[in-house]
Formats: C-alpha cells, sequence, structure tokens
C-alpha cells in the first residue's frame, strides 16, 4: 500500500519502555484529528504498548509490521 506522507515521524530506535509511547503520546497531542504519524522502534515492548495506546485512546492503529529488530507503527488521530 502506498502512504502519504505523515504529518510527523517518530524514531524511538534504541528506546527502551516507556519512552517509546511517551513520544507518541506527546506527538499525537499536536497532531489535530485526522492526521497520522509513524513511529519506528526497537523495543518489542511497543508490539503490545501502541496497540493498547490506540486501543484505549481511540486512535487508528493502521500499520503494524515489524522488519527484524525493527517496528513501524502508522497511527491516525482520532476524531476526538
Amino acid at each position: 500500500m502506498e502512504w502519504a506522507e505523515p504529518e510527523e515521524k517518530i524514531d524511538a530506535v534504541g528506546l527502551k519502555c516507556p519512552e517509546p509511547v511517551m513520544l507518541l503520546y506527546a506527538a499525537m497531542r499536536r497532531l489535530t484529528p485526522g492526521q497520522e504519524l509513524e513511529l519506528r522502534a526497537t523495543d518489542p515492548s511497543t508490539e503490545r504498548d501502541v496497540s493498547n495506546f490506540c486501543e484505549f485512546l481511540g486512535h487508528g492503529l493502521l500499520q503494524a509490521e515489524r522488519d527484524g529488530d525493527q517496528f513501524f507503527y502508522r497511527i491516525r488521530k482520532a476524531d476526538s
């Protein structure tokens, strides 16, 4: 699938829990509803944490992929 450029990108490579989700939370506060971001991380706990974050706050988890030791996520901010 071809994606448009996201409004924000987070590079959390090398960071450990809870830092990737803290960066995600701060970035989502800066976005307006419907805007998207990409998160790249290496902490395996993001597989659980990002999904739970999106489900709890109503954000759309559009993409969740693993490539070797890296995890890629694309998230759309909820409509409020």
